[in-house]
C-alpha cells in the first residue's frame, strides 16, 4: 500500500510538472519527454481494484482470422474531414498522410541512431514552416547528426505525391529493407483504394514530411491544411496552416487496460478556432458582416403603441416558416431596432406604423442598401422569402 502511494504521489507530481510546462509555453519536445515520463509512471501504477468501474471492449470481429480492416476507419476518418471543410465553404484544402512506421523505418535505414529518432521527427515536422537547409542545418548543428545522415533523410521528405508515391517507395531499395516501412506503405496502398471509392483520393497527398510529433500515434497520421488562393496569376498557392488533425493510436488505451489488451483507436481533431478565425477573416475581406443568427426579418414599428400589432404580423410570418423576431421593449426606437439589425447580420426589416396600417401595407427595409419599398401584407411572405433565397456567401 504504501508503494502504491507513492507512485500515486510522483504520478500527480508528474501531471502537475506536465501542465506546468504547457503553461508556461515549454518547447514541444520537452513536453513529449516530460508526457512520457507521466505514461511510464501511470503504467507503473497498474489498476485500482478497488476503483476499476469499466471495462475496455474491442469489436467483436477483431483480428479474427484477419478479418478486421483497420483502413476502413482511417479512410472513413479522412472523409469526414473532406466532407466537413467542402461543407464550410472556406476555400481549397488539401490532407496529408503519412505513417509513423514509415518514418521509423525510413530513419533506421537513413542511419539515424535510435535514441534521436523522436527528436530528428520534430525536426522534420517543421518542413511545412521553413526550409530543408534550415532543417538540416538544425539536425546536424543542434541535434548532432551527420551532415550524410541529414542529406539521405532529405531525398525522402522532400517528396510527396499520390498511390505512385506509394508504390514507388515500395519498390525503393532502402526503404524495402525495413519491415516497419514495409507494413506502413502497404496500409497506405490500401488506404488509397478506399480514398478512391470514396471519391476523395485527389484531395489527398502523401507527404514524407509530414511527422506529427505525439509519440502515441503508431501508424497512418494525417493532417488538413487550407490553400489560400494567389493573389496574382502565377504566384505559388501558400498554405495558410492546419485546421484538421488525427491518425491511429493503437498502443494508448490499452495502456489502461487491466489485461494489457491492444485496443485499436483512430481519431480526429477539428481546429475550431482556426476555422472560425479563417471565416471572420474571409468576411472581411468581402466586405461583409458575420451572421450571429439566422433570422431573415425583424419585426419594427415606427411609433409607439404599436406592440400589438407587431405580435399579429410576427405570427403571421412564423406561420409561414419565416425566420422573424422582435424586440421586447414596448415602445423600442426605429433607430435602435434598425441599429440591432445591421449588429445581428439581419437583412431584412418589416417596419409597421400608422400609415402603413391605414393603407394595408407593410414597409420592406433592405438592411444593406437601406432601399424600402411597401408590400401588400398579403404578398409579404412571398417577397421575404424570394428576397432571403440567395445564398449569404456567393
Amino acid at each position: 500500500m504504501a508503494e502504491r502511494a507513492a507512485l500515486e504521489e510522483l504520478v500527480r507530481l508528474q501531471g502537475e510538472h506536465v501542465r506546468g510546462l504547457k503553461q508556461q509555453k515549454a518547447s514541444a519536445e520537452q513536453i513529449e519527454e516530460e508526457v512520457a515520463k507521466l505514461l511510464k509512471l501511470k503504467a507503473q501504477l497498474g489498476p485500482d481494484e478497488g476503483k476499476q468501474k469499466f471495462v475496455l471492449k474491442t469489436p467483436k470481429d477483431f483480428d479474427i482470422a484477419g478479418q478486421f480492416d483497420p483502413m476502413i476507419p482511417d479512410a472513413e476518418c479522412l472523409k469526414i474531414i473532406c466532407e466537413l471543410l467542402s461543407s464550410l465553404q472556406i476555400g481549397d484544402f488539401l490532407v496529408k498522410v503519412n505513417d509513423r512506421r514509415i518514418l521509423d523505418g525510413m530513419f533506421a535505414v537513413c542511419g539515424v541512431p535510435d535514441s534521436k529518432f523522436r527528436t530528428i521527427c520534430s525536426s522534420v515536422d517543421k518542413l511545412d514552416k521553413v526550409s530543408w537547409e534550415e532543417v538540416k542545418n538544425e539536425m546536424v548543428e543542434e541535434k548532432g547528426l551527420a551532415p550524410e545522415v541529414a542529406d539521405r533523410i532529405g531525398d525522402y521528405v522532400q517528396q510527396h505525391g499520390g498511390v505512385s508515391l506509394v508504390e514507388q517507395l515500395l519498390q525503393d531499395p532502402k526503404l524495402s529493407q525495413s519491415k516497419q516501412a514495409l507494413e506502413g506503405l502497404g496500409d497506405l496502398n490500401l488506404l488509397f483504394e478506399y480514398l478512391t471509392l470514396f471519391g476523395i483520393a485527389d484531395k489527398i497527398s502523401f507527404d514524407l514530411s509530414l511527422a506529427r510529433g505525439l509519440d502515441y500515434y503508431t501508424g497512418v497520421i494525417y493532417e488538413a491544411v487550407l490553400l489560400q488562393t494567389p493573389v496574382q496569376p502565377g504566384e505559388e498557392t501558400l498554405g495558410v496552416g492546419s485546421v484538421a488533425a488525427g491518425g491511429r493510436y493503437d498502443g494508448l488505451v490499452g495502456m489502461f487496460d487491466p489485461k494489457g489488451r491492444k485496443v485499436p483507436c483512430v481519431g480526429l481533431s477539428i481546429g475550431v478556432e482556426r476555422i472560425f478565425s479563417i471565416v471572420e477573416q474571409r468576411l472581411e475581406a468581402l466586405e461583409e458582416k458575420v451572421r450571429t443568427t439566422e433570422t431573415q426579418v425583424l419585426v419594427a414599428s415606427a411609433q409607439k403603441k404599436l406592440l400589438e400589432e407587431r405580435l399579429k404580423l410576427i405570427a403571421e410570418l412564423w406561420d409561414a416558416g419565416i425566420k422573424a423576431e422582435l424586440l421586447y421593449k414596448k415602445n423600442p426606437k426605429l433607430l435602435n431596432q434598425l441599429q440591432y439589425c445591421e449588429e445581428a447580420g439581419i437583412p431584412l426589416v418589416a417596419i409597421i406604423g400608422e400609415q402603413e396600417l391605414k393603407d394595408g401595407v407593410i414597409k420592406l427595409r433592405s438592411v444593406a442598401s437601406r432601399e424600402e419599398v411597401d408590400v401588400r401584407r398579403e404578398d409579404l411572405v412571398e417577397e421575404i422569402k424570394r428576397r432571403t433565397s440567395q445564398p449569404l456567401l456567393n
